[in-house]
Order: structure tokens, then sequence, then C-alpha cells
């Protein structure tokens, strides 16, 4: 069980990290949007977007109290 400090500072990072992926899709949308757009650019924004995505499922399931506890 987490105490009440460790589940504040996981709630604070799956903020950030939300954060930080929702600021990846808008820039990701920008890039798209610019004629002759850099194709490795975009390629490591998504992988860092996917990269993201398993920490906040990873960070959101370690709050989910445990059911057989």
């Amino acid at each position: 069980m987490l105490s009440l400090e460790e589940e504040h500072l996981l709630r604070q990072k799956l903020f950030d990290l939300r954060q930080e992926h929702r600021d990846l899709d808008t820039a990701i949308e920008v890039l798209r949007m610019t004629p002759d757009y850099d194709q490795f650019m975009l390629s490591r924004m998504k992988k860092r977007k996917l990269l993201l995505k398993d920490m906040i499922q990873k960070l959101s399931s370690q709050l989910i109290p445990d059911m057989n506890a």
C-alpha cells in the first residue's frame, strides 16, 4: 500500500506525463501541417509519445488498489 506522500508523488508524475503526452500530440499535428516536415523528427516524437503512454499506464496501475488485499 502506498503512503500518502508516495501517492501524491505518483499522481504528480502522472499529471506531468499526461501533460507532456498532450503537448507532444499538439506538436505532432503542427509538424504534420508544415510543408516538407522532418520525417525523422516526426518518428522520434511518435516514439516518445508511445513511451509516455506506456509510462502513464504503468503509473496508473500502481494507483489502483490491489483487489486481493
